[in-house]
């Protein structure tokens, strides 16, 4: 056991002193890209894959490594994050035939920022465990605008003896980093707060669109509900009414953001867990249905916060 244990710290120790060796890096899309960039100012030299080759041109552009998988990821790498659409999409990218457990380190430190069900997060540590490695969950809060500031919210979940380690690279790419517990609190963190997301984003577009209609400004109806007692970060950072504020999707035909498949999605992952525990969720229930309401009737691509402009259309909802 003192052997074991003494093998273990020096694992953790030349990970800590590792510092700017290369971090491995899946998945380029509209948050991962950002995230990835953040690492690259920051000086570590950058492997990356991405399922779409195109998506990892400007990478190499910034003289990072392109790979044809993750497991030659995980060849070159031995500190990986992926930041992928959803749970089939992770457990492929660690376990499939060209996965990252095909060619892990022992002793890499596998860090997820997908948002996905706490129960797959507890099965990839266990199978990375089996090989020698660390899996921590570390899904993020604060959107594309916050990924290209650098300046998200990561919650992350596994071992604590670990989490410095994280910390390092995460810091690169937020300014808040929590520790939430064992592997898969971080996942529910996520979940939690995106269901109250989605519940406020629908309250906020509610009212906006009552307002109007009660022949209130837009604007002005704004102003007051963020300077009263009804103020949330939908209403005053996040505002999803055209005109209200500049720079948010809202602003530009609800293009960019969070879309509205990814926010149904988490809702899903919500009620899933809702269901396990057998805790009632009658708003994050109805929140769910509206943004597969949405999703049917074309605006799956469309930013969350469009769900304004679908209760407009939908006078008889």
């Amino acid at each position: 056991m003192i052997l074991l244990n003494l093998t273990y710290w020096k694992t953790v120790c030349s990970r800590t002193m590792a510092s700017k060796t290369p971090v491995g890096f899946i998945g380029l899309g509209n948050m991962g890209n950002p995230m990835a960039k953040n690492l690259v100012k920051h000086g570590y030299p950058v492997i990356v894959y991405d399922v779409f080759p195109e998506a990892c041109k400007e990478f190499q552009d910034l003289g990072a490594q392109v790979t044809e998988s993750p497991a030659d990821v995980a060849d070159r790498a031995d500190r990986i994050i992926t930041m992928l659409p959803s749970s089939p999409h992770a457990k492929e990218v660690y376990t499939g035939a060209n996965g990252i457990l095909k060619k892990v380190k022992k002793g890499s430190l596998l860090i997820d920022s997908s948002t996905i069900d706490p129960a797959v997060s507890k099965e990839l540590a266990k199978a990375a465990e089996k090989m020698g490695a660390v899996f921590m969950d570390a899904p993020v809060s604060g959107g594309v605008g916050a990924a290209r500031a650098g300046n998200l919210t990561f919650m992350v979940g596994g071992v604590e003896q670990e989490f410095n380690a994280a910390k390092e690279l995460l810091t690169c790419m937020g300014s808040n980093v929590v520790y939430c517990g064992e592997v898969g609190t971080g996942q529910a963190a996520k979940i939690c707060n995106n269901m109250l997301l989605a519940i406020s984003m629908i309250g906020t577009a509610e009212a906006m669109n009552l307002g109007i209609r009660l022949g209130l400004d837009p604007k002005l109806l704004a102003k007051i509900l963020n300077m009263s007692s009804g103020r949330c970060w939908s209403s005053d950072t996040y505002n999803p009414v055209p005109g209200v504020m500049e720079g948010v999707p809202s602003a530009n035909n609800y293009q960019g953001g969070f879309g509205t498949t990814l926010m149904a999605k988490d809702l899903g992952l919500a009620q899933i867990s809702a269901t396990n525990t057998k805790t009632p969720v009658p708003l994050g229930s109805q929140a769910h249905q509206i943004y597969r309401m949405m999703c049917a009737k074309g605006y799956a691509l469309k930013d969350f916060s469009a769900v304004f402009q679908f209760l407009r259309e939908e006078e008889n909802l």
